[in-house]
């Protein structure tokens, strides 16, 4: 019963806030870095290096914080580009333990810490970080291929385990299992799961089959089960890619229960509060995405549109009413952007990296610098 009322209200309360965020009315070296290399050294492939290191441009001194460490492969591209010192974060204790690793490669100049965005500011505070000293900071959204990969971490269909997909491992025993999730929701709640975060256009008809088989006497407890589940459900529809590749018609369910159970949507946005806090003016942020979901959150925040407002709204909407009065603070926040974006459209991944790597190929990056705070 306390599992079954810890699930309930995080579906209330995510619900009631993701759903606002689905409708949402010395630059030449750097771009020969190999990803084979980076692949053999941090044992999987990250996306767009060149482009990242690039972007920031690091210099002997700064500091620089990985938001999401993973298996490290970004990071260690950070520490060969100049002397840096590396805040390496990630909420994974798997991948806490290969940030400890590269500290004992790196000595000082890398700092392991275990936690998720919204723990982040106290562990840096914890380790003399102040508000306004960093450099750069990189954020590389979603599951790493590290836990896409093993199979006991529940979050790949293509490999058969326990329906797990807690990104924090076992750090909170309260933290329920997306099999939690499916054998204990109604359907309404499931419903909106796949639809905000899996924008599933069958969400109705498989939440109703999940809810139908416990009547069955059935729980779905591994990967392989949910997706036949699904498979079933949905009969001959054939689904695809990006690349135009057949896609398992599972996939935007799996994606729905993860984000859901980590609450990841909420995560970044907290993330990029944070990432502006701790930055120096002029410091870089860098934000890989690679759904549509997490793209949304990062865009509003580098554009400074509140995430509760309707996308196309201008100052000239805002202000239309002229028979009502507007303090010089509400002019000052609207006309003051928080970010600058460095770039004007959004960076996609080459097709030799695609080909190369074929996880690469939803990815955008999204690049922005920190302004000055200015009163009008």
């Amino acid at each position: 019963m306390k599992l079954l009322n810890t699930v309930k209200r995080r579906v209330l309360l995510l619900c009631h806030k993701q759903i606002q965020a689905r409708f949402f009315n010395s630059a030449a070296d750097f771009d020969t870095i190999d990803n084979s290399q980076c692949e053999q050294e941090s044992g999987h492939t990250p996306v767009m290096p060149a482009e990242i290191i690039k972007a920031f441009n690091p210099q002997d001194n700064q500091i620089f914080v990985d938001m999401t460490f993973g298996a490290g492969g970004h990071s260690r591209q950070l520490l060969k580009a100049a002397s840096i010192k590396l805040y390496c974060l990630d909420r994974d204790p798997y991948a806490y333990e290969k940030a400890i690793k590269l500290a004992d490669e790196y000595g000082k100049k890398v700092i392991p810490l275990l936690g998720k965005f919204s723990e982040m500011q106290s562990l840096l505070t914890k380790n003399g970080v102040k508000p306004n000293t960093v450099d750069g900071i990189l954020i590389d959204a979603g599951c790493s291929s590290m836990q896409m990969d093993s199979s006991e971490r529940g979050f790949s269909l293509s490999k058969n385990g326990p329906l797990d997909m807690r990104m924090d491992g076992k750090r909170f025993s309260d933290q329920p299992t997306a099999a939690d999730v499916l054998n204990t929701l109604d359907v309404p709640s499931l419903v909106k799961i796949f639809k905000v975060y899996g924008e599933e256009k069958r969400a109705l008809k498989i939440a109703q089959a999940l809810f139908d088989a416990r009547y069955m006497l059935r729980t779905i407890n591994t990967t392989h089960e949910l997706a036949d589940l699904v498979q079933n459900t949905l009969g001959s529809e054939q689904r695809f890619d990006k690349l135009k590749r057949t896609s398992h018609v599972a996939t935007k369910v799996f994606q729905a229960l993860r984000i859901f159970v980590n609450d990841e949507l909420n995560e970044l946005n907290y993330g990029m509060e944070m990432a502006h806090t701790f930055l120096k003016p002029g410091g870089k942020i860098a934000v890989l995405t690679f759904h549509s979901l997490e793209d949304r959150i990062v865009k509003r925040h580098i554009l400074g549109i509140d995430m509760d407002e309707p996308v196309s709204q201008s100052v000239r909407q805002k202000f239309k009413n002229a028979s009502k009065y507007h303090s010089k603070q509400e002019i000052s926040d609207i006309y003051s952007k928080k970010w600058n974006p460095l770039y004007k459209n959004v960076i996609t991944p080459s097709a030799k990296e695609v080909d190369l790597n074929p996880r690469s190929r939803s990815a955008k990056l999204r690049v922005a610098e920190k302004n000055v705070e200015k009163s009008v």
